[in-house]
């Protein structure tokens, strides 16, 4: 009798390949140091404008900021903007930007040969309430290839978060679930901790999607701590 042949050994896991970026997203120039230590106001000189009077309920409907409809499946995202303890971020400016439903940005240096939505920019702002929740009304954008065409990024929506001044500023990126393009994006397999990645991914809430009505996806964002939602250069 032969011996039971012994089974294979599991195959390695790659390591997760940093994400790169497009050659052109990167800076041509040096950083520009601001003298904070004789002027301490100068980190502020291109920082945003903060306060409830500069947002207002429009900002957050990304649907409603032009004459027409803009062509899409219309969805809502919501939240809440924690802290490491799982307390609620109040009054967090938050903004988000995304290509539109055929996959291309409102944007000159968008080269991306898909049509344009005249009644659709894809940026859009709120503040976070006393819950630290956050809510948009947009379309759901579409995929699109990256610029030397070596692979389509998924559905996603960018987000930024602001505290209380613009060198607090956080980056990071919304998915959808079940989308086919996800293990093969590159900026998402570029976060090594695999429940980090999860965590970059709404999920959808059901009982928020009206008959009728937009679909509805949530997506909690923590803002440092173990559980940190990923952002861009940071991890």
């Amino acid at each position: 009798m032969t011996a039971p042949a012994s089974p294979a050994p599991p195959l390695p896991t790659p390591e997760p390949t940093p994400y790169q970026g497009a050659p052109d997203r990167f800076p041509r120039r040096p950083r520009h140091l601001l003298d904070t230590a004789t002027d301490p106001e100068a980190v502020e000189l291109t920082g945003p404008v903060f306060g409830p009077a500069d947002v207002h309920d429009l900002d957050a409907d990304l649907t409603r900021q032009h004459a027409g409809e803009p062509q899409g499946e219309r969805l809502t995202v919501t939240g809440r903007v924690l802290d490491r303890a799982g307390r609620p971020v109040r009054g967090q400016l938050v903004e988000i930007w995304q290509a539109n439903a055929s996959g291309r940005y409102a944007h000159r240096q968008d080269r991306h040969p898909a049509p344009l939505d005249p009644h659709f920019t894809g940026v859009g702002r709120c503040l976070t309430d006393d819950h630290g929740r956050y809510a948009f009304t947009t379309i759901r954008p579409g995929a699109y290839p990256l610029p030397d065409d070596s692979a389509w990024r998924p559905a996603h929506l960018h987000f930024s978060f602001f505290g209380s001044a613009f060198t607090q500023r956080l980056v990071t990126q919304m998915y959808f679930p079940g989308d086919p393009l996800l293990p093969h994006d590159q900026m998402l397999a570029g976060v090594a901790d695999p429940a980090a990645r999860q965590r970059l991914i709404a999920v959808y809430d059901h009982a928020l999607s009206h008959p009728g009505g937009p679909l509805a996806y949530r997506w909690d964002v923590v803002l440092d701590g173990p559980s940190a939602t990923w952002t861009e250069g940071t991890r």
